[in-house]
């Protein structure tokens, strides 16, 4: 039995409603994530507004999905892996190449993605202490400082999101199976 609630709209706190009815209105359904995250509606606002500030990295779509990937597949989120799989796919068009190595914990065919997966699985690793050859060869990918830390800001969205799927025992939506992805033993 699961100490966790699974909200909906209706059911959440009413500090939570509102956002919770924002995902709906973005996806379609509530992620099961933010149905979880509702129990703390602090949780939940502090997920959107990171997703929020997030969104206005540097970063093109297909680049802020190779960091949601790569950290949620060092973190072996299998949530996060299938959401943001499905969205890289279908909402930023990422190459099937691109997200089917970062599923696979493998090397991108892109130099500079790969440059970019490799910092990131670093930054989570070695929770942030990063420097000498991850570093550098993320800068001489073509990366600069100021993405480095925009590196740490999308880290910081998926421990939240990672964790709190790990704690509360997230199921993958019926709408994101078809990218249901198992962590290595």
């Amino acid at each position: 039995m699961s100490h966790f609630p699974q909200h909906t709209p209706e059911s959440a706190p009413e500090a939570a409603r509102a956002r919770l009815q924002s995902g709906k209105d973005r996806f379609g359904f509530v992620p099961n994530l933010y149905a979880h995250l509702a129990e703390a509606p602090p949780a939940l606002d502090a997920y959107f507004d990171i997703t929020a500030h997030y969104e206005k990295t540097s970063f093109d779509p297909v680049e802020r999905q190779v960091v949601m990937l790569a950290a949620s597949a060092e973190n072996g989120c299998e949530f996060c892996m299938a959401a943001h799989s499905m969205m890289a796919r279908r909402m930023v068009n990422a190459p099937d190449a691109v997200v089917d190595a970062l599923r696979a914990r493998g090397t991108l065919p892109d130099p500079k993605l790969q440059a970019l997966a490799e910092f990131t699985r670093a930054m989570v690793r070695e929770r942030g202490w990063v420097s000498g050859a991850p570093l550098e060869a993320f800068l001489a990918a073509g990366y600069t400082p100021r993405q480095a830390l925009e590196v740490v800001l999308g880290v910081t969205m998926k421990t939240l999101s990672n964790y709190a799927n790990h704690l509360t025992g997230t199921a993958t939506n019926p709408e994101f199976a078809a990218e249901a992805w198992t962590r290595p033993a």
